[in-house]
């Protein structure tokens, strides 16, 4: 069974920096599709970021664009969310999730992970 675990959230200042990770065990996800999703409190999920995990045209919400990129290390199984310029309207719970090659939508997820931006 594969389980995505993500890291990295926590409280920032506006205009800091987090580097979220998502490591995957179980098996490698080298068909993959890997996404970055966020969701703030009484809003719908938001696809931020996505990437196929054997590389390819990488996507970006346009609300991120220029400050967060999605990125993997193969050695380790891992897929990071580097986000720049923070702002308070990145607060959300985010989440980490892998679509499988014959999916039609994203089929795993992680518990997700606190990201609180102060202004």
């Amino acid at each position: 069974q594969v389980q995505l675990v993500e890291s990295g959230g926590g409280l920032v200042q506006a205009g800091g920096s987090l580097r979220l990770s998502c490591a995957a065990s179980g098996r490698t996800l080298s068909s993959y599709i890997m996404g970055w999703f966020r969701q703030a409190p009484g809003k719908e999920r938001e696809r931020v970021a996505a990437k196929p995990w054997s590389g390819g045209n990488t996507y970006y919400a346009d609300s991120v664009k220029g400050r967060f990129t999605i990125s993997r290390d193969y050695a380790k199984n891992t897929v990071y969310l580097q986000m720049n310029s923070l702002k308070p309207e990145d607060t959300a719970v985010y989440y980490c999730a892998a679509k499988s090659p014959l999916a039609d939508k994203y089929n795993l997820w992680g518990q997700g992970t606190q990201v609180t931006v102060s202004s």
